[in-house]
């Protein structure tokens, strides 16, 4: 995995090894502080508590499969030091979002939310509810680029992103099946959120955070950049499919744009319609919403001030979440609606410079529907939709028909889930000539996403492909199949993976 950028605090702070970590205290076990980074230097580890690293009661419990090593400090590069790593990460996040999310909220995928450490060869990670072919849960594997071996389960950043696909499918499942740009790419977004809210929640990160970036949260930093060690392997393989110094970066100039008039693919210095690149719009924002908080608690932030703001803004991210409607401008909605959420208690609308100063400098958020977000007016909204959560609307999105015949299939019509909700707030994002932007139709919102996994090579046609006009790609991998039900043709997704084809 590529170097990371290394700043004059992350150079000057000593890095401890394993091997000076104490084993006296059997509850204690060593792990990476954050992703390992450059694989060329030692990174920082740290002393980790952990009680119970597979836990069976809530909140959000979780099983790695296979045995537990003994608790004890373990030496870098071992499958026992890798188990650990995993297992602290997913810990730590499991009980962040455990004190966010509502009292009863439950996985998907049953119970428990099982983890598979190296599932076999690839560059990748990724959630599934199961099914076709794939066992349910979190999916981490392991490859060699230029004779060095790289795990994903190993990085905290990609654990956290992977668990952030299974806490929202668990607090907003009509996500998983829409078929449309902007919920696939807040799903990618949302693992990113995840990943910077739990690191933050270890006080020694907070602190070089704060070094690095002086508490001005969207400069580039250590919070910023997602993955360096698998986006330096890639980086290795295809130079321009990720960002020079990560997997990506939260830290960037991304403006939004209507995803349906940019390309499939592209490099990783432009915007594209692919979720992975598309979700960098919404995270820049949060980050930039993240560091308007900060600054709204004090002036001068302290480590303790990162916290909290980490804290409230996941719990407007989650309150927002769960009441904004799917739709194909689904990034304005979740925007407003967060912004909604901080209006009542206990924020009272304490953060809302910075939550609108955020999405409107994105153009996640128009001008004119940021000013028709009135106080008065989102309070009373706020109200309104307190009991009219996530739960109270259909598991599954409605459906819609589209055409088979240009994706080579045998049927001349395919069914795909669209995003059509009734909006509560009337608002959308920025348009690039004048205003906000023209709603889509879910129809075709639905066609456009659907055109696009199929060019991309992302879908599994199965025995269902024409065997003169059918196109199978070989190399990508399928995030989505197509399946046969009730004498139709049904498009449905597989899994949330890291994105690399």
């Amino acid at each position: 995995m590529a170097a990371r950028q290394r700043t004059g605090a992350r150079a000057s702070r000593r890095s401890t090894p394993a091997r000076e970590m104490s084993a006296a205290t059997p509850a204690v076990v060593a792990a990476w502080e954050d992703d390992p980074g450059d694989p060329n230097s030692l990174p920082p580890l740290v002393a980790v508590p952990l009680p119970a690293p597979n836990p069976a009661a809530p909140p959000l419990p979780f099983k790695i499969g296979g045995p537990v090593p003994p608790l004890q400090v373990y030496q870098v590069g071992t499958s026992n030091f890798r188990f650990y790593a995993c297992a602290t990460a997913l810990r730590r996040t499991a009980s962040f979002w455990g004190a966010i999310v509502p009292t009863g909220t439950r996985w998907r995928v049953g119970k428990t939310l099982p983890v598979v450490l190296d599932d076999g060869v690839d560059l990748n990670a990724f959630y599934t509810r199961g099914g076709f072919g794939d066992a349910p849960g979190l999916h981490f594997f392991h490859e060699s680029v230029a004779g060095r071996a790289y795990f994903s389960a190993e990085s905290p950043d990609v654990v956290c992103h992977e668990m952030g696909h299974a806490l929202l499918d668990a607090i907003r499942p009509q996500l998983f099946n829409a078929q449309t740009i902007e919920a696939a790419a807040f799903h990618e977004s949302f693992g990113d959120m995840s990943a910077m809210l739990s690191a933050l929640q270890l006080a020694s990160f907070r602190q070089v955070v704060l070094n690095e970036t002086g508490g001005v949260l969207n400069r580039a930093s250590r919070l910023s950049r997602l993955a360096e060690q698998l986006g330096a392997a890639i980086r290795a393989q295809h130079p321009d499919a990720v960002d020079r110094d990560c997997l990506r970066n939260a830290s960037n100039a991304f403006f939004y744009r209507d995803p349906q008039t940019l390309p499939p693919s592209a490099p990783a210095s432009q915007l594209s319609s692919e979720p992975h690149s598309f979700s960098r719009v919404f995270t820049g924002g949060f980050l930039d919403a993240l560091t308007g908080v900060v600054k709204a608690l004090s002036a001068s932030p302290t480590a303790d001030d990162l916290l909290k703001a980490s804290q409230d803004l996941a719990r407007i991210l989650v309150a927002g979440v769960r009441v904004a409607p799917v739709v194909p401008e689904y990034y304005s909605q979740v925007a407003a609606n967060m912004i909604s959420a901080g209006e009542a208690s206990p924020f009272s609308g304490k953060y809302r410079d910075a939550l609108k100063s955020a999405f409107v400098r994105r153009g996640i958020l128009s001008l004119s529907g940021a000013a028709g977000l009135t106080s008065a007016g989102m309070a009373g909204r706020a109200r309104a939709v307190a009991s009219s959560v996530a739960g109270g609307e259909a598991a599954d999105l409605p459906m819609a028909t589209i055409s088979g015949d240009q994706f080579g299939l045998k049927q001349t019509t395919l069914r795909v889930h669209t995003a059509g909700a009734p909006k509560r707030f009337a608002v959308t994002s920025s348009s690039l000539a004048l205003g906000p932007l023209e709603p889509r139709s879910p129809q075709n919102a639905a066609e456009s996403f659907t055109e696009d996994l199929f060019q991309r090579g992302r879908v599994d046609l199965g025995p269902h492909g024409h065997p003169d006009t059918g196109l199978a790609h070989p190399l990508p991998m399928k995030t989505h199949v197509v399946v046969a039900t009730g004498g139709e043709l049904v498009l449905k997704r597989r899994t949330f993976d890291c994105g690399f084809d």
